[in-house]
C-alpha cells in the first residue's frame, strides 16, 4: 500500500456574500481619538512584536452570525494578510488567523450599547480572553473602568489592570492628547508608566537631548569659571595635565 500524501489544506468558509464594512460612521470625537491613541501606542511601544491591533474592524467569529466590532482589539502572534483587499482578508476571521483576539477594548457612549450584556455574553462565546470596558462619562456604572477576564467559560471581573495573559496593563491617565486634555484609557507595563506614542517618544527623545546639552553647557561653564579663577592665582590652567 502506497503512503497517503500528507495535506496541509484546510476549509475556508465562502466569505464573498459577508458584509465587511458599511462605511457608517457612528463614532463621538473622544472615541475616535481613543482608538488611535490606543493603536498608535502600541505600534510606536512594542516595535519587534508580532501583532494586530486595530479599531472598529469586524471579527466574524461564524458565517452564520454578523460580526461584533470592537472600539480596540490586539491579537498576538499574528499579522495581516499580505493582500488585504481581497475579500477574504478584509476583516478578522477567527477562522483564518485561527483564534480571537487576545484582548478587545468597547468604549461606552450611550446605554444602548450591550457593553456588560450581549456584548460581553459574544466575547465570552468567542474566547476572548480580556474584554475591557472603558465608560468614561459613568454611563452604565460608577467605574469608569471594569477589566474582565475570561475563566472557563464566562467573564469574571478582576480588580488588578495587569493582564498577565498578554503582558500589558491598562490604566486612566489624565492628560493632553493631540490638543485635547482629558482621562485617557492608555497601556502601560507591569510598574504603570505609560506605553507613548510615536509623538511623546520624539518628545522625550528632545527633552533628553536638551537636558544632556544643558549639562554640557553648565560642565563647560563651570571649566571656564575655574580656569579663570586658577590665572587670578597665577596658575597657567593649560600646564595642568
Amino acid at each position: 500500500m502506497g503512503e497517503q500524501a500528507l495535506t496541509t489544506d484546510y476549509y475556508e468558509p465562502d466569505v464573498s456574500n459577508l458584509v465587511t464594512e458599511n462605511d457608517t460612521p457612528v463614532d463621538n470625537l473622544f472615541s475616535e481619538k481613543e482608538q488611535r491613541l490606543l493603536t498608535s501606542s502600541l505600534y510606536s511601544s512594542w516595535q519587534g512584536r508580532t501583532f494586530l491591533s486595530s479599531s472598529n474592524v469586524g471579527i466574524f467569529h461564524s458565517t452564520d452570525a454578523p460580526p461584533i466590532v470592537p472600539d480596540v482589539f490586539v491579537s498576538l502572534n499574528v499579522q495581516p494578510p499580505e493582500n488585504w483587499w481581497e475579500k477574504r482578508n478584509r476583516s478578522y476571521f477567527v477562522w483564518k488567523f485561527g483564534k480571537p483576539p487576545e484582548l478587545v477594548i468597547e468604549i461606552v457612549s450611550n446605554r444602548e450599547g450591550e457593553e456588560l450584556g450581549e456584548k460581553l455574553n459574544i466575547y465570552a462565546q468567542i474566547r476572548v480572553s480580556y474584554y475591557i470596558v472603558h465608560d468614561p462619562i459613568r454611563q452604565l456604572s460608577d467605574s469608569p473602568l471594569r477589566v474582565f477576564e475570561l475563566r472557563g467559560m464566562r467573564y469574571f471581573e478582576i480588580s488588578e489592570n495587569w493582564l498577565e495573559q498578554v503582558d500589558l496593563g491598562v490604566t486612566l491617565w489624565e492628560g493632553e492628547f493631540e490638543g485635547s486634555r482629558d482621562t485617557w484609557l492608555r497601556w502601560c507595563d507591569r510598574q504603570g508608566n505609560i506605553l507613548p506614542t510615536g509623538d511623546e517618544r520624539n518628545w522625550q527623545a528632545e527633552q533628553r537631548a536638551t537636558e544632556a546639552e544643558h549639562r554640557a553647557s553648565e560642565a563647560e561653564r563651570r571649566a571656564q569659571l575655574l580656569a579663570e579663577q586658577l590665572r587670578n592665582l597665577g596658575i597657567n590652567p593649560d600646564t595642568i595635565s
